[in-house]
């Protein structure tokens, strides 16, 4: 049973975006498709979170445009081989969540324009 949140507690953890590696973790995210979208999972708003700590050890929260997406079981195995041979990454765990549920307003603007939304 999952925790119920606390009143003003944010629906998506914030990233660490202050940390050297964020850019490069973002840029490896923006490299992983799904093979039924052509924009990649960061612009789609799949890519929820990204924590580093001071270790290099790196954890990414996503999601999917839906559960029962046919990549479910391989998309974050995807995502972790994109980042871990950056430079200076220790360990990358890759944890899928459903909340809270995608939407198009998670979207980018390149990827609203990309998709003909725009």
């Amino acid at each position: 049973m999952t925790e119920p949140l606390m009143e003003g507690a944010p629906l998506i953890t914030p990233s660490t975006t202050d940390h050297p590696l964020y850019e490069a973790i973002v840029e490896a995210c923006k490299t992983v498709y799904d093979p039924e979208i052509p924009v990649n999972i960061y612009d789609l708003g799949l890519i929820y979170t990204i924590e580093a700590n001071d270790q290099n050890e790196v954890r990414v929260t996503m999601t999917l445009t839906a559960p029962g997406c046919p990549v479910a079981g391989e998309m974050p195995g995807w995502v972790a081989d994109a980042i871990e041979p950056l430079p200076g990454v220790k360990q990358v765990d890759v944890e899928m969540t459903f909340q809270p549920q995608w939407g198009m307003d998670m979207m980018s603007d390149e990827a609203r324009l990309e998709l003909g939304f725009m």
